[in-house]
């Protein structure tokens, strides 16, 4: 009897031993259910909009800049896509999509829009429909032999158009197509952050489009369908660069066709800061942005906001055309909003970390 007691004892605390080891730290309680580890593998999204620093709620956006990251286990970002959506007439469509309508009219000649404060538009060879009018231009020629090309300028964002009839010298230097000269033509103002926001087109009428501003034109032809372009180049050599085929002297009559200069507009930007972004380790890459350099640091305010209360010496921009950051030559504070959020949705960062950019 007494030996039946003691097995009965010591079966009970065998049990009882077995239950505390599995309720120990790291064991699981019986029932419970496993508890997935934290992996940063998989596919995360972030999102900057429009007005979001003046107090705009997400819902209530009318544009917003999409960062979609695909991470392996190690945080190395192996898949990114990034997406300027905007609302027209009720629906969201991707500015970047490089989508266009496009005719023009051999008929008109253009006239020149009046700049400055009491702004009207002048009078336009082309109609053009397209959420995208950064770097963008369109050539054709008519049966008649009268080519027209519009291109916008980065610089002032005017479209600037020319056109040139079948008795024109195209061996013309490029240098000598100008506002002065009546062949080059400001008919309409496609944004008004321009850059450089002519009161008069007498500020710039000797200059050549790749010339507006011996600063910032380069972007113009440094890369994409105008590369190696320059003042020095005949009138046909840009229009060949444009799509233009020559017969004897004149150009070819062809439909008109368009596209984008540079990089290739906002498409071409997002697509070049995507692919800066594949083979990148996330957990390291915290922003598209150094925010430690000073000129960008002193323009974040306390509430991480940039370029609202900027510092004396610091910047309300964060751009480099001529070397990119993070592959693109556009300004690029909310593309780098965007990707810090996607970093929040991988549990990289806290939303405190977050520096609201210019959108």
């Amino acid at each position: 009897m007494r030996k039946r007691s003691l097995l009965a004892i010591a079966a009970v605390a065998a049990i009882a031993q077995t239950v505390m080891v599995a309720c120990g730290p790291g064991r699981l309680a019986v029932g419970e259910e496993p508890v997935p580890a934290r992996t940063l593998a998989g596919r995360h999204v972030g999102y900057s909009w429009g007005g979001e620093a003046r107090g705009t709620s997400f819902e209530d956006a009318t544009q917003y800049i999409e960062t979609i990251l695909t991470l392996d286990e190690d945080g190395i970002i192996t898949a990114a896509k990034v997406v300027f959506w905007v609302q027209r007439d009720g629906y969201w469509i991707p500015r970047s999509s490089g989508n266009a309508y496009v005719t023009v009219d051999y008929r008109i000649d253009p006239s020149p829009a009046t700049p400055g404060d009491n702004y009207s538009a002048g009078e336009s060879m082309f109609t053009i429909y397209t959420v995208d009018m950064m770097s963008f231009y369109a050539a054709g020629v008519s049966p008649d032999n009268v080519a027209a090309v519009a291109i916008v300028c980065p610089v002032t964002r005017y479209q600037f158009e020319m056109k040139f009839d079948r008795g024109f010298d195209f061996d013309t230097p490029f240098a000598e197509v100008t506002i002065a000269g009546g062949d080059l033509v400001p008919t309409w103002r496609t944004s008004g952050s321009g850059l450089m926001r002519p009161q008069d087109w007498a500020e710039i009428a000797d200059l050549n489009f790749f010339e507006i501003d011996l600063l910032w034109s380069h972007v113009v032809n440094d890369h994409g369908v105008l590369a190696g372009v320059t003042p020095e180049s005949s009138v046909r050599e840009f229009l060949e660069a444009l799509g233009v085929g020559f017969d004897g002297g004149r150009p070819r009559p062809k439909d008109v066709s368009y596209g984008y200069f540079g990089i290739g507009g906002w498409a071409g930007n997002h697509a070049a800061i995507a692919q800066s972004l594949i083979g990148q380790d996330a957990t390291s890459k915290t922003s598209l942005v150094d925010w430690s350099i000073e000129r960008y640091a002193g323009a974040i305010n306390e509430n991480n906001v940039f370029g609202v209360d900027v510092a004396t010496g610091a910047t309300r921009t964060v751009q480099n055309s001529f070397d990119g950051i993070s592959g693109a030559t556009v300004r690029i504070s909310r593309e780098a909003t965007s990707y810090q959020r996607a970093l929040v949705d991988a549990g990289i960062l806290d939303e405190s970390d977050v520096i609201i950019g210019r959108f």
